[in-house]
């Protein structure tokens, strides 16, 4: 891990980490390490906007903003899409069998060059492109 000098957060990694699933200590050993090691987390606002709704909806707003708050005392940094991201999202989307909002992920990642933290395994499609770190 330490070898990789940024990580992508995919909501998939986060919802595991807050759900206690079995993924849930790796996905607190990267963030750890991140940390320690000083590599930027980033997360698109995409992705940030679908672990909001998924918390707010299974238990409610004010859950989901604190939910939010904790990825920010964690150091994630929240990345804007804008006209460039979206056609990288699009390209992937266009690509392959995968959810638009997984799409930013990607495209983030391939855009930074960074490791994408993930168990989704849509993504296995497009490990040729982006670099994945599995967290399953």
């Amino acid at each position: 891990m330490k070898g990789d000098k940024l990580y992508v957060l995919d909501s998939w990694a986060i919802l595991a980490y807050f759900n206690g699933e079995s993924a849930a200590e790796k996905v607190a050993d990267v963030i750890a390490d991140a940390k320690e090691s000083d590599i930027p987390l980033l997360m698109s606002v995409i992705n940030l906007g679908e672990v909001w709704y998924i918390i707010a909806r299974r238990l409610s707003y004010k859950d989901a903003d604190e939910a939010v708050a904790i990825l920010e005392q964690f150091g994630v940094k929240f990345v804007d899409a804008d006209i460039a991201n979206a056609r990288g999202a699009a390209t992937f989307k266009a690509k392959g069998k995968i959810s638009y909002a997984d799409c930013y992920a990607a495209a983030l990642a391939e855009e930074r060059g960074a490791s994408l933290i993930t168990g989704d395994r849509e993504f296995a499609q497009f490990k040729d492109r982006i670099k994945i770190l599995w967290m399953t």
